[in-house]
């Protein structure tokens, strides 16, 4: 029914923290001479989550970076009447490790950050990936399609039910109890939502001419295919992809086949 994919043994890390308005984050880097990759999280996990991707990057020879964003796992809440900017606080952890460019993989709500980066930082960016994010644009015909993708109801739903596709949970449950888990320890207080530095609209997504991966499952609830074809339109260079039998976190569920596809997609950008 399903063929469960083992947890990989993880690269080693170097762990820290970087202060942004008195916070502290805490990251992981593998380090080394590699291109780096930053990876920016869900708004359900952490950046304990990247578990089947960590080591396959490293072994791919990039140098693999993740933090978890306010309020999340290891990292401070810090003032929850200023919860930051994430653009912002990205552009501190890159200043903090000195990094020149910057490939960006972001899921979900990561994805909201990883855009915004990229258009207030465009020089800072080799590559911008988002996976399985609706983006939170604000022009009125987006917005009313997600109103009928998600209505009321939908947000009093447990996560694993609105992320994890029906044949995941079916056919992996110990997979879908290690999700749960790290869902468990990602926000041990109030969750953080950062600030946007100003509203996404369709027009400043059009402005992004970087290289760009859009990926989503075809059972994911948040961003069904229909939904990134939507995305898509307004950013026509951008290699498309849609993981069969998977749900939100595509990254998670199908790990072989999403790791195939970033691999093909961040060996272009050399």
């Amino acid at each position: 029914m399903w063929t469960p994919v083992p947890m990989p043994p993880q690269a080693p890390v170097q762990e820290g923290w970087v202060e942004v308005d008195g916070a502290k984050l805490w990251y992981w880097d593998t380090g080394g001479p590699g291109d780096p990759i930053i990876l920016l999280h869900a708004g359900t996990h952490s950046a304990a989550g990247w578990v089947y991707q960590q080591p396959v990057l490293a072994q791919a020879g990039y140098r693999v970076i993740a933090y978890s964003r306010r309020g999340y796992y290891r990292s401070d809440a810090g003032d929850l009447n200023n919860p930051g900017v994430g653009s912002d606080d990205l552009h501190r952890l890159i200043q903090h490790l000195k990094l020149d460019t910057v490939h960006l993989v972001s899921a979900a709500q990561g994805g909201f950050f990883a855009i915004d980066y990229t258009l207030e930082y465009p020089g800072k960016v080799r590559s911008l990936a988002v996976i399985s994010s609706y983006m939170g644009i604000t022009d009125a015909d987006y917005v009313a399609v997600n109103a009928r993708l998600r209505p009321d109801f939908f947000a009093t739903l447990p996560h694993d039910f609105q992320e994890l596709s029906p044949s995941y949970r079916a056919g992996n449950p110990e997979g879908h109890a290690a999700w749960l888990a790290l869902e468990h320890q990602a926000i041990p207080g109030k969750r953080i939502t950062p600030k946007r530095p100003q509203p996404l609209t369709w027009a400043r997504l059009e402005s992004i001419q970087h290289p760009t991966l859009l990926m989503t499952g075809d059972s994911d609830l948040y961003t069904p295919p229909s939904l990134l074809r939507m995305q898509a339109q307004h950013m026509p260079h951008a290699e498309v992809h849609i993981v069969r039998e998977a749900g939100h976190s595509p990254y998670w569920e199908q790990p072989e086949v999403f790791n195939r596809i970033l691999l093909g997609f961040l060996v272009k950008q050399k």
